[in-house]
């Protein structure tokens, strides 16, 4: 073959090479695409009660909820998920809290509701802050855990995160797991797999039950009382009415692939240490609370 004509082939464009190229661009977008959330507030989250409580940096990058005796504060994700992995840092209210609640949680505002929730109960000065997770599944709750955190969540920002899929619900402290909740829909437990839920955040007076029970009441002159949140990350599937392309494993839900069935090796030991030496309320010890018919989960195994 002459040179010149072998020298065109070569250099003429290959579609099936181009039609590779484009797929591998378009597969690198999907991905991305799944982290939904830009970092900035203003863009990501509504102000759903009191915007006067509520400051947010200029650059949209942090904020704050404040309580006082006039009203507390929230905010919530303009976008609904079903399933994902999503980051939040908060810095506790610092000195004499008692009777307050920082709450971060997704919820799907459902009369059924499904709810996953991190809430922080405000503590005497000097006392630990203790760290309170609940489920709700079909509109059922009672399923409270409590945890001493094993730092002074006042003094900078942790990360808190929901990591929900279709096999289980991972709560975290710092990247160590706290809690889990299994996927036994299969043995007749119910679990958060259809409603699509909004990301949220709240502080607010919740003296009648979250210190002590309720026997320490809010000392107003020790407010206002301040949360600040910053650098959250959303990294989930965009509610589009269709849970099954949620559900499914694939590239962009890489929170639903086989892998992340169970914790790891090491994510199990982080587990057993916090279960062991922080664990504080167990509503799957609480016999008299159940009269000896403990939730059928609690007899499941956890991973």
């Amino acid at each position: 073959m002459h040179r010149n004509k072998l020298m065109t082939l070569i250099n003429r464009p290959k579609p099936f090479l181009l039609l590779g190229f484009l797929i591998a661009c378009l597969l690198l977008w999907v991905t991305e695409a799944s982290v939904v959330s830009s970092g900035n507030f203003n863009e990501d989250f509504l102000v759903t009660w009191s915007p006067t409580h509520v400051n947010t940096s200029s650059d949209g990058r942090s904020r704050t909820l404040k309580l006082d005796q006039e009203s507390g504060a929230s905010f919530s994700s303009i976008q609904m998920f079903l399933f994902g992995k999503i980051d939040m840092k908060i810095k506790l209210i610092p000195g004499p809290s008692q009777g307050t609640v920082v709450a971060y949680y997704m919820s799907s505002d459902q009369t059924n509701r499904d709810e996953i929730d991190f809430e922080f109960l405000g503590n005497v000065n000097g006392q630990p802050y203790i760290l309170q997770t609940n489920i709700y599944a079909d509109g059922i709750d009672n399923r409270e855990e409590r945890i001493h955190l094993w730092f002074d969540p006042t003094k900078d920002f942790h990360t808190y995160s929901i990591f929900w899929n279709i096999h289980q619900i991972v709560f975290m402290v710092d990247q160590i797991p706290i809690r889990l909740y299994r996927n036994h829909t299969e043995k007749g437990v119910a679990y958060p797999r259809l409603q699509p839920m909004s990301v949220k955040a709240s502080l607010w007076n919740g003296e009648s039950w979250a210190t002590r029970g309720g026997r320490d009441k809010v000392d107003w002159s020790n407010g206002p009382f301040v949360a600040s949140f910053g650098d959250y990350k959303i990294d989930a599937c965009v509610w589009n009415g269709n849970p099954e392309l949620c559900r499914e494993e694939s590239s962009e839900n890489w929170w639903n692939k086989n892998e992340f069935s169970s914790l790891t090796r090491v994510q199990k030991r982080w587990f057993k240490w916090v279960r062991k030496y922080h664990l504080i309320y167990d509503y799957c010890q609480d016999y008299a609370r159940f009269h000896n018919k403990l939730p059928k989960e609690c007899s499941l195994p956890k991973y």
